[in-house]
């Protein structure tokens, strides 16, 4: 049986009973062995919109990571905690087995995309061109994230290594990660936007922790659904302490609107 790489395969969901719902996340959507961050994130945003009854989208989501789900079927028990009229909320766990994976809280709203900011200070539409550089290959066969980075199957992303600090080079300065996303065969939609909140390899490369970065916490601000065309994503931190570090992903659409923004809080990997 052929597996889908499509995104929004990914996203499909089945209601089994009132607010619960049945997925399935193939291995094409993992980060080594354990199913990526991002897309289980989106996937409680997906559930949290359908549970609301569709005519909302998700604005915020925050995101507690419970136990690392392996792929294969999973179950969403959603919650509506509030349902407004322009703003409802809705809470999430992702479980799998007896075991909760997510617990999200996700605030559903109607995001801008229709009308220009008053004020914009997102510096990555000037930072990076709508689409990469020919030069600027794809995570794939040959390339050194190939193996780890499994989600690359059903997403074309394509980082700029000479922004990604690597072992041996590591200086120690703040990172500046810049990489071009988006879903193989279909456009970009709002998931798929979220899903690139968490896209990065760990800034922690920049201190030489090159190992597994495991997400704690995650909270993303959706700010309007992206156009059809590359997302430009720059990931930057403010410090990798002993123990934790931060990380900052900004999502900008093909038409330099700003989409999604994402901070979490992580565990720093062990010294090898």
């Amino acid at each position: 049986m052929t597996r889908s790489t499509l995104f929004s395969d990914a996203m499909a969901l089945r209601r089994v009973d009132e607010g619960i719902f049945e997925a399935e996340l193939n291995s094409h959507w993992t980060i080594g062995p354990k199913l990526h961050g991002g897309v289980m994130m989106a996937l409680c945003a997906a559930a949290a919109r359908e549970a609301h009854g569709g005519s909302m989208q998700p604005i915020a989501v925050s995101a507690s990571y419970l136990s690392a789900p392996s792929p294969g079927p999973v179950r969403v028990h959603t919650f509506v905690r509030k349902p407004g009229r322009r703003v409802s909320v809705v809470d999430v766990e992702l479980v799998q087995g007896d075991r909760t994976g997510v617990h999200a809280v996700v605030t559903l709203s109607e995001p801008e995309h229709h009308v220009p900011p008053l004020l914009s200070a997102s510096p990555v539409a000037d930072l990076m061109s709508p689409e990469p550089p020919p030069d600027v290959e794809p995570i794939g066969p040959g390339h050194m994230m190939d193996g780890t980075v499994n989600y690359a199957e059903g997403c074309d992303i394509r980082p700029l290594m000479s922004s990604v600090p690597s072992e041996g080079t590591a200086d120690g300065r703040a990172p500046l990660i810049q990489m071009w996303a988006r879903p193989r065969g279909e456009a970009p939609d709002i998931l798929f936007a979220l899903m690139c909140g968490d896209i990065s390899m760990p800034v922690a490369f920049a201190v030489g922790r090159t190992g597994w970065a495991p997400t704690v916490q995650l909270t993303a601000y959706l700010r309007g659904l992206p156009a059809d065309g590359w997302l430009r994503v720059v990931c930057t931190t403010t410090q990798i302490g002993q123990d934790w570090f931060d990380e900052d992903h900004t999502v900008v659409d093909s038409l330099g609107r700003l989409v999604v923004q994402a901070r979490q809080l992580a565990l720093v990997p062990a010294a090898r």
